[in-house]
């Protein structure tokens, strides 16, 4: 099974790669349009920061220190150096989940989020919802943003 969590989260990774780079105009990685309060480019650095901090630092001790709020006020970082956050993500996810064993997922995840304890496993089911669910809320954003520019 963790292999499988590596498969699909570096799955994602890649389709977040290819969603960023799609983006016809570069400015438009930090615009949103209508109520839509956070930029592809700010979901993009979210989801870096989420899984460099609880696959990274949380599961795999890398001494990651997370910054969130930046990651939602940050503007106008260049999307080289956002595509380079991606592949840096896709690798630390790789080294960290190759080093663990299935025997971990029942084990207790070290910090308690939600308002409850829950498994290693259960959090990295979380993990790739929460990829996707951003994944998608900016391919839709890249297709209306780049639609009406």
């Amino acid at each position: 099974m963790i292999n499988d969590f590596e498969k699909i989260l570096n799955r994602d990774l890649r389709r977040l790669f290819t969603e960023i780079s799609a983006f016809e105009k570069e400015e438009n990685l930090w615009k949103t349009t209508g109520e839509i309060t956070n930029s592809a480019g700010n979901l993009t650095l979210h989801l870096i920061g989420n899984l460099n901090y609880y696959v990274g630092s949380k599961i795999g001790d890398t001494g990651y220190e997370r910054d969130r709020p930046a990651e939602f006020s940050m503007q106008n970082v260049p999307r080289d150096q956002i595509l380079m956050q991606i592949e840096e993500t896709q690798d630390m996810v790789s080294s960290v989940l190759k080093n663990l064993d299935d025997s971990r997922l029942n084990e207790e995840f070290p910090e308690a989020l939600f308002g409850h304890l829950m498994t290693l496993g259960f959090f990295l089911i979380h993990l790739s919802g929460h990829l996707m669910y951003h994944l998608g809320q900016i391919n839709y954003l890249r297709r209306m943003l780049e639609t009406d520019s």
